[in-house]
C-alpha cells in the first residue's frame, strides 16, 4: 500500500472533521457566539483555538458551583517583541474583563486568564487595536515564532534574527477571513461585515481548507546564545555568522515534548540537524517543511500527528529527501557546529549603543499584585514614565530596552517601592527554573505546578545553601502532565505531573536544551520529589568533575549509577 492510498483509507480525527466543515475556522462559532450559553460546543472549542483562545473550567470551584466556563485568550508575539502601551493595554485588561493577573507564556507570548464568553470579542478587537494579535497564538498551525529576544545592538545578527522572526510569523499566519469577520467587525460604526469564510483552496495556499494536523513551532537562536530552545520545536533556526551578519542557518527538525505515557508510540523528542540554509532560501524551505508535514502527517490519531513522529517513522534521510521535492532543489548538509550557551538576559546589560536593557526574572510568569508584591502596578508605573521597549524571553522574564543611564536607578526605585525583587536578588535555582499554569484552569493538569513549585525552590534552596551548592546554574521546569509545555524534557531536572499528587523527575538534560533527560524517579509523591533529589545534589557534590554541571553530571553517571549511589 502507498503512503498515499493508506492515507486516504485512515478515519480522520473528529478534530479534522471539524476543520473540514469550518469553512476556513468560521462554522459554528458565529451562532455559539451569539446564544446565551457561557459556554461553547466540541467544534468550536477546537476550532477557537486557532482565534488564540481556549475555553476553561476553574477546577477549583467545580465542587461547589459546578463548571465555570472561563476563557484564555493569548496573544502571539513574535521573538517577545512590544512596546509599552501595548504591555499597558493588557494589563488593562486583565483588571477590566480578566481574573487580574497576566502571564507571560514559555514561548514569548502572554496569555490573559478568566475572560468571560460574553468580553471575548472585546477582548480580542482591544488587542488587535494595540497592533498586537491572538490569530494563530493556538491552534493545528505555525505557533509564535520564537527568537533569542536580547537586544545587544553591537551584534546586529540579534535584529536579524527577529526580522527573521517576524517574517515567518506573517508568511505562516492563517490566511482566513474568519477572524476579521468574528472578532474586528465594528458593530457601533456600522462596518460591513464579511459574507464568510473563503470557499476555495486559494484562500490558504500554505494551510489549505484543514491547516496543519496539529501545531507547528519554530524558533530562531545562535550557537552562543539558545534562548528560543529551538532543538524542543518541530523546527529550529541555528544561525551561521560571518562578520557580525547572518549568512544562513542549519535547520534543525522533529523537535516536540507533547508525550503520553499510557500511549508507548509517544515520545519527547530533540531535533536533529537537516540542512543549511542560506538566509534567501529560509521562507522557501520552511514552507516546503510545512507543506510537508501537512500532507503526510497523522490525520486520524492526535497523539502521534507532530513532526517528530513523521520524521520517525520515514527517518531523517527520506523526510529531506520529500522537503527538496517540495521546495524544487537539492539542499546543503548542516554546518558543523553545535549550542553552547543559552543567555536569560536577566541583570544589567549594556546594549552597545549607550544604553541599557535590564532583565526583570519574573517567577513562573505570573504578573499580579499580592500583598507587598505588586509587580503588576510596578509594570504600570515603568511603562508610564520611561516607556521602554520590551522583549518577553522564552523564561517567562521580562526586558526593559534602550534606557538611558539615568534611568537605571529609576527603573530599580520603582521595583523596590513595588516590593519587586531585582533580578540578582533570586538564588540561581529560582531564577532557573519555570512552570506552566497547570491547576485550577488547564483542563490537562493532572498536578499542581505554577502553584507549588515556588515552595518546592523554596526547600531546595535551603538545602542547596547547607550542600555549598548555592551558586550552581541548572534548569528546573514543571509541569502539571506530560504535555511538557514548560519544556520539561530537556531541562537539568524536569518535574511532570503524572497522577495526582505524584511527579516523574527526570535528570541529565542540560541549560544549553540540545539533550533530553531520562526518567531517574516514577510517581514520586510530592513530600518526595525535594528529598529526592537531595540525595542527588550530595552525590554530585561528592563525585562532580571539575566544572561539570549538574546535567553534565546526571548524564555521565546513568540511571544505574544514580540509583545505586543515591538510594543507598
Amino acid at each position: 500500500m502507498t503512503e498515499d492510498t493508506k492515507k486516504k483509507t485512515e478515519k480522520p480525527s473528529a478534530v479534522e472533521v471539524f476543520k473540514q466543515d469550518s469553512n476556513y475556522l468560521l462554522e459554528p462559532i458565529p451562532q455559539e457566539l451569539a446564544d446565551d450559553n457561557p459556554f461553547f460546543g466540541k467544534a468550536s472549542m477546537q476550532l477557537l483555538k486557532h482565534h488564540g483562545t481556549y475555553q476553561q473550567d476553574n477546577r477549583d470551584d467545580r465542587k461547589v458551583k459546578g463548571k465555570t466556563f472561563s476563557f484564555m485568550v493569548r496573544t502571539a508575539i513574535p521573538g517577545g517583541k512590544l512596546n509599552s502601551a501595548q504591555l499597558l493595554a493588557e494589563l488593562d485588561l486583565c483588571d477590566q474583563v480578566g481574573n487580574t493577573t497576566l502571564r507571560i507564556t514559555t514561548r514569548q507570548g502572554l496569555q490573559l486568564h478568566g475572560i468571560l464568553k460574553s468580553n471575548l470579542k472585546e477582548t480580542i478587537r482591544r488587542i488587535n487595536e494595540t497592533q498586537l494579535t491572538t490569530l494563530a497564538a493556538c491552534g493545528d498551525v505555525e505557533r509564535n515564532v520564537m527568537c533569542s529576544p536580547q537586544p545587544f545592538k553591537n551584534d546586529p545578527v540579534y535584529d536579524q534574527m527577529q526580522t527573521l522572526a517576524d517574517e515567518i510569523a506573517l508568511h505562516l499566519q492563517p490566511k482566513t477571513t474568519a477572524y476579521h469577520q468574528l472578532w474586528l467587525t465594528d458593530l457601533e460604526t456600522g462596518e460591513k461585515q464579511l459574507a464568510g469564510g473563503p470557499s476555495d483552496q486559494e484562500a490558504e495556499p500554505i494551510y489549505g481548507p484543514t491547516y496543519l494536523p496539529r501545531k507547528f513551532k519554530t524558533g530562531i537562536a545562535l550557537p552562543g546564545d539558545n534562548s528560543a530552545d529551538i532543538y524542543s520545536q518541530d523546527l529550529g533556526l541555528l544561525a551561521v555568522c560571518e562578520n557580525f551578519k547572518v549568512v544562513g542557518y542549519n535547520m534543525i527538525v522533529g523537535g516536540g515534548f507533547g508525550t503520553t505515557p499510557s500511549a508507548k508510540k509517544t515520545f519527547p523528542a530533540v531535533g536533529a540537524a537537516m540542512c543549511y540554509v542560506d538566509t534567501d532560501q529560509v521562507i522557501d524551505v520552511t514552507t516546503a517543511i510545512v507543506k510537508v508535514q501537512r500532507d503526510f502527517g497523522n490525520r486520524s490519531d492526535r497523539k502521534v500527528a507532530r513532526l517528530k513522529y513523521l520524521i520517525h517513522n520515514w527517518g531523517l534521510d527520506r523526510f529531506k529527501q520529500k522537503v527538496e521535492e517540495y521546495y524544487g532543489n537539492q539542499l546543503q548538509s548542516p554546518k558543523p557546529m553545535q549550542v553552547e550557551n543559552y543567555i536569560d538576559g536577566m541583570g544589567w546589560h549594556p546594549q552597545g549603543d549607550g544604553l541599557w536593557f535590564y532583565g526583570l526574572n519574573v517567577e513562573n510568569g505570573r504578573i499580579k499584585d499580592d500583598g507587598s508584591y505588586r509587580l503588576k502596578s510596578a509594570l504600570r508605573e515603568i511603562c508610564g514614565t520611561l516607556q521602554p521597549p520590551l522583549r518577553l524571553t522564552a523564561h517567562q522574564s521580562i526586558l526593559f530596552c534602550d534606557l538611558q543611564e539615568s534611568d537605571r536607578d529609576k527603573l530599580e526605585a520603582i521595583l523596590r517601592d513595588h516590593g519587586v525583587p531585582l533580578s540578582e536578588d533570586f538564588s540561581n535555582a529560582r531564577r532557573w527554573s519555570m512552570a506552566c499554569p497547570a491547576l485550577p484552569t488547564c483542563g490537562l493538569a493532572v498536578t499542581e505546578s505554577e502553584r507549588l513549585l515556588p515552595a518546592l525552590i523554596d526547600q531546595l534552596e535551603k538545602e542547596l545553601d547547607a550542600l555549598g551548592l548555592a551558586d550552581e546554574v541548572f534548569t528546573t521546569r514543571m509541569t502539571g502532565c506530560p504535555n511538557g509545555c514548560a519544556r520539561p524534557y530537556n531541562s537539568d531536572i524536569g518535574l511532570v505531573g503524572k497522577s495526582k499528587d505524584k511527579y516523574t523527575i527526570l535528570l541529565g538534560g542540560r541549560i544549553q536544551g540540545d539533550r533530553l533527560n531520562f526518567i531517574y524517579k516514577d510517581k514520586v509523591p510530592e513530600a518526595e520529589v525535594i528529598p529526592s533529589l537531595v540525595s542527588v545534589f550530595q552525590y554530585f557534590k561528592q563525585q562532580r568533575q571539575e566544572n561539570e554541571s549538574f546535567g553534565d553530571f546526571c548524564h555521565r553517571l546513568g540511571l544505574e549509577n544514580l540509583l545505586a549511589a543515591c538510594d543507598a
